[in-house]
């Protein structure tokens, strides 16, 4: 891809073609399958959350930003996740969750950010419909990691993302019951589960040139 100018830009500008222009309906969760079913199915609506999947422009080509979660808190601490999280009633849009998220978890300045577009409603095992939201961050930021909420900020390349070898499977035992999912593997770090379900879908979007619907 590179790191100039006019390579960023094209890739973005290909990024932003294949996003959704608005965000899905949250109404949406009756037909869409989950990454897994529980044993007992959940009786009350899905809660609705977004994620952000920052796009950085830095010198030497774009990067895609991670964190790593608390270690203290109660649900999937020390997990790797993308900003984000549930969505408030004072959210206007799950784009506005995405970003206020953001400048909680990692101090994203959302003046910085510029929302390229949505992808599909991602419905997890947990009762979660997440919208992944899709943004261009400017390249001069630096992130801060808000202490109560997350451990540690790392940024992964584009490139490594929409590598052929980056991606492979992860098996996790539930009940009794093999559940894969993908796997991303980055230096120290090991994605998996919603994470890395996303960032592939992302990945197979960016590469066929459409939307990935499911």
């Amino acid at each position: 891809m590179g790191g100039s100018m006019q390579g960023k830009a094209d890739i973005l500008l290909h990024i932003g073609q294949c996003l959704l222009t608005d965000a899905p309906d949250l109404g949406e969760a009756t037909e869409l399958v989950p990454d897994w079913v529980p044993d007992v199915p959940f009786l009350d609506p899905p809660a609705p959350a977004a994620v952000l999947i920052a796009l950085v422009k830095r010198a030497s080509g774009i990067f895609v930003v991670f964190t790593r979660r608390s270690s203290k808190l109660r649900a999937h601490s020390g997990q790797i996740a993308l900003p984000g999280g549930k969505l408030d009633e004072s959210d206007r849009s799950p784009g506005a969750g995405a970003l206020r998220e953001a400048q909680e978890e990692i101090a994203l300045d959302p003046s910085l950010s510029n929302i390229l577009g949505y992808m599909p409603s991602y419905l997890t095992g947990t009762n979660y419909l997440i919208v992944p939201v899709v943004a261009e961050v400017e390249g001069s930021i630096n992130f801060f990691p808000n202490p109560l909420e997350v451990d540690e900020v790392f940024e992964i390349s584009l490139d490594f993302i929409l590598g052929e070898e980056s991606f492979s499977t992860f098996s996790i035992s539930r009940n009794g019951r093999v559940h894969k999912t993908w796997q991303l593997n980055h230096e120290q770090h090991i994605i998996w589960g919603i994470t890395a379900n996303l960032i592939h879908n992302f990945r197979d979007m960016v590469l066929d040139g459409k939307v990935i619907v499911g």
